[in-house]
């Protein structure tokens, strides 16, 4: 047996194994993501992101072990790109659906047309993103789909510690006193309070709060975080700096 097939057994024997223990025992695992994409350095970044967001991440390198994960592991989205090896993308979900496997699916393609966009709508798809991307909008695609598939509703409120904030009112308080904070201030306290104790980088703030790419080297991030602390955090307790990765805001 070649290693390379050895290995695809094995991982299917594991992937197998954890799904049978998570039916039948009730094991909470952590939201399972599998990433299908044969462009290593893809693949590495967008499974990188998603572990660093709390994710459990599978791979598969095309089209063929695609199906073989996604029947034998029960993961709340897939990321599905459209050109692979051996079966492409769109094939792998007619596959899923034909089984009667309704896991979303976010399909990635360089291919942009409206034409191209109905068809991986119509081959099963639940939602579709061109390359290239930002993670920071993969990552909440990602998450709209899981909440769709659970119907879990979209909070009105966020609280980490003392701080609350509400999404509707756009009021902010720490302690009860109410915070006054401009537009980006407070998107950007609303990233770090959707993320709390998990580190954001200075490039997923840039593409979060201002929605377009800037120079990594800028300092507005760091001017933006100095203008925040000194509302919300002036002991600097809770954004905290992480050297060479960015920031995270702690429950105090």
């Amino acid at each position: 047996m070649e290693p390379a097939e050895a290995g695809r057994r094995r991982l299917f024997r594991f992937l197998e194994m954890t799904a049978s223990i998570s039916r039948a025992e009730g094991y909470a695992l952590d939201m399972r993501v599998l990433v299908v994409e044969d462009d290593k350095k893809i693949a590495s970044f967008v499974v990188n992101g998603l572990k660093q967001n709390g994710f459990a991440v599978d791979t598969a390198p095309d089209g063929e072990e695609a199906v073989t994960a996604a029947a034998l592991a029960p993961y709340d989205v897939i990321v599905m790109d459209v050109m692979l090896p051996k079966l492409d993308g769109l094939r792998v979900i007619q596959r899923m659906r034909a089984a009667g496997n309704t896991v979303p699916v976010l399909i990635l393609s360089a291919k942009a047309s409206v034409d191209d966009r109905v068809r991986g709508l119509q081959a099963g798809g639940d939602d579709y993103l061109n390359k290239p991307f930002a993670f920071s909008e993969l990552l909440a695609r990602v998450q709209a789909l899981i909440r769709r598939a659970s119907r879990a509703p979209e909070p009105t409120r966020l609280a980490v510690g003392d701080l609350e904030m509400d999404l509707l009112t756009r009021e902010v308080r720490r302690s009860g006193e109410t915070l006054d904070l401009q537009p980006r201030e407070f998107a950007l306290l609303e990233f770090l309070m959707r993320h709390p104790n998990r580190p954001v980088t200075k490039t997923m703030i840039l593409e979060h709060v201002f929605d377009y790419s800037f120079d990594p080297q800028t300092n507005v991030v760091d001017v933006l975080v100095h203008r925040l602390r000194n509302k919300i955090d002036k002991d600097k307790n809770r954004i905290q700096t992480m050297r060479g990765v960015g920031y995270v805001l702690r429950h105090g």
